[in-house]
């Protein structure tokens, strides 16, 4: 790999990590040892090609394109958690996984096996769906770029496009909660 490729690829892995909280191809590979998979099955899940996916663990590509292979990476993510504590076995997971790539994608209200007991979404699902929704419209930089510029006028405007357009999952989690009420 020469000096241009390594530089575009670092770059890559950098807007990933401030689009996703992390480099895919970290996140991706959390995701086979947790849930068990293989690059294939994973692709297979999320609904991407074996290749698109190797291009973006690699860092040759940067952005996930589709804002529903986003939520089924989330979807993912959380039941990598769930497997993790124990509340769900490995042949829950594995129906929960055929049932996540049956997904679509949906509003905020959608309900994928993330709510509380009364029915309601979880904190965390609302705010990932939040952040799906600003990061498959416009890049992180371009996010923080606008929220400067509505800085003086409207910033409690701007606060929310830097905390849910480009900040971590658990720092959009406490500003929704400090906010509830």
């Amino acid at each position: 790999m020469d000096a241009v490729q390594q530089e575009a690829t670092a770059r890559a892995r950098e807007l990933q990590r401030s689009w996703y909280g992390e480099p895919l191809g970290a996140l991706f590979r959390r995701l086979i040892d947790d849930l068990g998979l293989n690059q294939a099955r994973l692709a297979a899940v999320l609904g991407l090609s074996a290749p698109m996916l190797s291009q973006l663990m690699s860092g040759q590509r940067a952005k996930i394109g589709n804002p529903a292979v986003v939520q089924r990476v989330q979807a993912l993510q959380d039941l990598a958690g769930q497997v993790a504590d124990g509340s769900v076995s490995a042949g829950e997971a594995t129906d929960r996984m055929d049932e996540i790539k049956k997904t679509q994608g949906g509003s905020v209200l959608s309900n994928s096996g993330q709510t509380t007991s009364s029915g309601a979404p979880t904190v965390k699902r609302v705010v990932r769906e939040i952040q799906s929704l600003l990061r498959s419209v416009s890049a992180a930089g371009d996010i923080i770029d606008a929220a400067n510029t509505l800085a003086p006028s409207h910033p409690e405007l701007a606060e929310f496009l830097r905390v849910y357009g480009a900040g971590r999952t658990a720092d959009a989690v406490a500003h929704y909660e400090a906010h509830q009420n």
